[in-house]
C-alpha cells in the first residue's frame, strides 16, 4: 500500500456491518438515475408509456435470468432477494402510477418514474419501524435497473482490480454482492441505506465489513486510493498515513483475534459454571442470515420477522408464497428450533391492500396482532404456512403485541380454524405446535399471570415495553438519554413476567436488544429467563460472559440491582460487578 503523507481523509457514516479491512478503493457509479425529464406533448404519450413497458419487461426478464444462474451456482438458499425485487416488479402501481405521471405531465418516462421514486420515499420516510423503512433501497433498486435498460446503460456485474479492493458506490444491491468475487472484493462503502437494509442483512450474513451513508464518497476523485474501512465504527479512511495506517493494522489484527477466539466457544455449550444452561438463538429476516445464527453458536431462531413478506404490495401474499418462504428458513437452521412472529407492521404504511384509517399516533393504532385480527381470512393465510412448515421440523408461532386474553383467545381461535382446514386438506402438521406471545405492552406485564394460563411461552420484545413504559420515542435523538434499559421501572417489569410464565410451568425468553447486550446478561440471569435472542454476532460475546457466570453470582447482581433507585445508579454497580467478577471492560 502506497500510504500518502499530506492528503488522508476522513470521512463518518453508519456501521452496516462488523469488520475491518484495508484495501484499494474502488469508486463506481453505475446510477442511471441521472436522466432529464423532457415536455413529449400529448403525441409522443403512447410512445413513452410503450418504453415504459418494454423496460419493464426487460427487466423482469433479466431478474429472472439471474435468478436461474444463481440457482444453478449457488443453490437456491439466497433467492428472496431476488423474489423480493421481482414481487416489486410485479406490482401493477410501479407501472400505472409512472404512466400516469407521463399522461398528466406530457414528459419522457424516465422523468416519470424520477416522480414515481420520489413518492415512494415520501412514503417510506413515514413509517416508524427502521426494518420497514429502509424497503425502500429494493425499490430504489428495481427502478434503477428500468432506468438503466430505458437509457442502454446495462448494470455489469461489480469487479474486483486485481487487488483487495473495497468497493465505493451510490448503493450495492443484494443480487450484486452475490455476484461478487468475495475473496477479492474485501469490503464495501455506500452513500445510502442503513443497518437494516437488505445489502447490510447480507454482508452481515456473508461477514464483509461494510460503511452505508458516506455521501457523495463516488464524486470525489478517490478511485485507487489506499483505503482503510472500519465497519465497527462507521469510519472511512481515505490516504492513511503511516501512523493512522499501523494504527487500523494493529485494531485489524485485534479484532479478528477476537473473533476468532470467540468463534472457538461456538460450539461449546451456552451454560454457567455451575450447568445452569440458557438457550442462545437468533434474531433473523432472512433465511441467508440463518447459517450465520449457527456458525456463532445459536441454537435455533427465537424470532422470525416476517413483514418484508408484506412490504409494498398491492395484495396481501399468498399461502404458498409465505410457505416458501418460511421453509426456506426452516431449512437453513434445521434440526433447530424456529420461531416465527406473525406480521408484526401497521397497516396505515405498509400494506397497501388493507383499507386505510387515518390515524395520529400509528404506533399505538392498528397494527401487530391488532391489525391481523382485524382481517382474519388474510390471517389465517400466514397461520396455515407456519403450519405447513411444522410439519418439516420444530417450529413455534407469536403474536405480537398482544395487550389482553382477548386478543389471545382470538388468535387462537383463528390457528384452531387454520388447523382444521389442514385437517380437511389432507395437509401435515404438527398438531401440538407452541403458541408464544410478545410481551411488549405495559398491560401485559401487569396481566403476565392471566396470560401465561393460556400462552406456552412468553417473548419479551424489550425495545417496545421500554419505549411505552416510560413514554420515550427512542428515536427521538432529543430523548435518547431517558431510553433506559436499566430503569426499575423496566427491572421490575421484567421480574414480573419472569415469576408469571415459571408459576404457570411455561418458559420466558427475551428477543429485544437487552438479550445481545453482555452487560445486562447477569440480571436477566438472575431473573431466570430460559432463553435470550439476539443478533448473531452477538451471541459469542453473550455466550463467553455466560460461561464465565455462576447462576448464584448473578442472582446476587441482581438483588443488588433492585437496591437501587435511578438507572445511572444500576449501570455504574452492573458494570463494576462484572469486570471485578468476570473480567470482561465496559470502557
Amino acid at each position: 500500500m502506497d500510504l500518502a503523507k499530506n492528503d488522508m481523509r476522513l470521512f463518518s457514516g453508519i456501521a452496516a456491518s462488523p469488520g475491518i479491512a484495508v484495501g484499494n478503493l474502488r469508486t463506481i457509479d453505475r446510477r442511471c438515475a441521472r436522466v432529464d425529464e423532457y415536455i413529449v406533448g400529448q403525441e409522443g404519450v403512447a410512445a413513452e408509456i410503450e418504453r415504459l413497458k418494454g423496460a419493464i419487461a426487460k427487466t423482469r426478464v433479466e431478474l429472472e435470468t439471474l435468478k436461474d444462474h444463481l440457482i444453478s451456482s449457488t443453490g437456491d438458499e439466497h433467492l428472496f432477494f431476488i423474489d423480493t425485487h421481482l414481487m416489486i416488479l410485479a406490482d401493477e402501481r410501479l407501472f400505472t402510477e409512472t404512466a400516469a405521471f407521463i399522461e398528466s405531465g406530457l414528459i419522457n418516462a424516465e422523468g416519470a418514474l424520477r416522480q414515481t421514486i420520489h413518492r415512494y420515499r415520501e412514503f417510506f420516510a413515514g413509517i416508524e419501524d427502521v426494518y420497514l423503512r429502509e424497503r425502500i433501497s429494493d425499490v430504489e433498486t428495481v427502478i434503477e435497473k428500468i432506468l438503466c435498460n430505458m437509457t442502454g446503460k446495462a448494470q455489469a456485474p461489480i469487479s474486483h482490480d486485481g487487488t483487495q479492493t473495497i468497493i465505493a458506490t451510490h448503493d450495492v444491491s443484494p443480487a450484486d454482492i452475490l455476484q461478487m468475487d468475495r475473496s477479492r472484493i474485501i469490503g464495501i462503502i455506500t452513500e445510502i441505506g442503513g443497518t437494516t437494509t437488505h445489502t447490510s442483512i447480507l454482508a452481515r450474513a456473508f461477514e464483509l465489513p461494510a460503511v452505508a451513508g458516506v455521501e457523495g464518497i463516488t464524486d470525489l476523485l478517490l478511485d485507487g486510493s489506499p483505503v482503510i474501512l472500519d465497519g465497527l465504527s462507521g469510519k472511512v479512511v481515505v490516504n492513511p498515513d503511516r501512523e493512522t495506517f499501523l494504527d487500523y493494522l494493529q485494531r485489524k489484527r485485534h479484532y479478528e483475534y477476537v473473533e476468532s477466539e470467540l468463534l472457538k466457544a461456538a460450539v461449546l455449550p451456552s451454560e454457567t459454571l455451575d450447568g445452569h444452561h440458557v438457550l442462545l438463538k437468533g434474531n433473523v429476516e432472512v433465511a441467508e442470515e440463518g447459517e450465520s445464527v449457527l456458525r456463532h453458536g445459536g441454537e435455533g431462531v427465537g424470532l422470525y420477522r416476517t413483514e418484508m413478506l408484506f412490504m409494498n404490495r398491492v395484495a396481501m401474499p399468498e399461502e404458498e408464497e409465505q410457505y416458501q418462504v418460511y421453509s426456506a428458513m426452516q431449512q437453513a437452521i434445521r434440526p433447530h428450533p424456529l420461531t416465527i412472529r406473525t406480521l408484526d407492521a401497521g397497516g396505515d404504511k405498509l400494506l397497501e391492500g388493507v383499507v386505510r384509517v387515518g390515524e395520529q399516533n400509528p404506533a399505538m393504532g392498528m397494527r401487530a396482532i391488532r391489525l391481523a385480527l382485524s382481517m382474519p381470512d388474510e390471517f389465517k393465510k400466514q397461520l396455515r404456512a407456519i403450519l405447513r412448515v411444522s410439519a418439516a421440523g420444530r417450529v413455534a408461532v407469536m403474536f405480537p403485541m398482544i395487550s389482553g386474553l382477548e386478543e389471545l383467545r382470538r388468535a387462537r381461535a383463528l390457528l384452531e380454524e387454520a388447523k382444521q382446514e389442514l385437517v380437511q386438506a389432507e395437509i401435515a402438521f404438527d398438531r401440538n405446535i407452541r403458541v408464544g406471545i410478545m410481551i411488549e405492552i405495559p398491560s401485559a406485564v401487569v396481566i403476565a399471570d392471566l396470560l401465561a394460563r393460556e400462552a406456552d411461552f412468553f417473548s419479551v420484545g424489550t425495545n417496545d415495553l421500554i419505549q411505552y413504559s416510560l413514554a420515550i420515542d427512542r428515536s427521538n435523538e432529543h430523548l435518547a438519554d431517558m431510553y433506559q434499559p436499566l430503569h426499575p421501572a423496566v427491572l421490575r417489569s421484567l421480574r414480573r413476567v419472569v415469576d408469571a410464565a415459571h408459576e404457570a410451568g411455561i418458559e420466558a425468553s427475551i428477543c429485544g436488544e437487552m438479550a445481545g447486550d453482555p452487560l445486562f446478561l447477569p440480571i436477566l440471569l438472575g431473573l431466570g429467563f430460559d432463553e435470550l435472542s439476539m443478533v448473531a454476532s452477538s451471541i459469542p460475546r453473550v455466550k463467553r460472559l455466560l460461561r464465565r457466570c455462576t447462576i448464584e453470582r448473578a442472582r446476587e447482581i441482581t438483588a443488588a440491582c433492585f437496591g437501587f433507585s435511578e438507572a445511572s445508579e444500576v449501570d455504574l454497580y452492573l458494570k463494576s460487578a462484572i469486570t471485578g467478577s468476570f473480567e470482561v471492560s465496559f470502557d
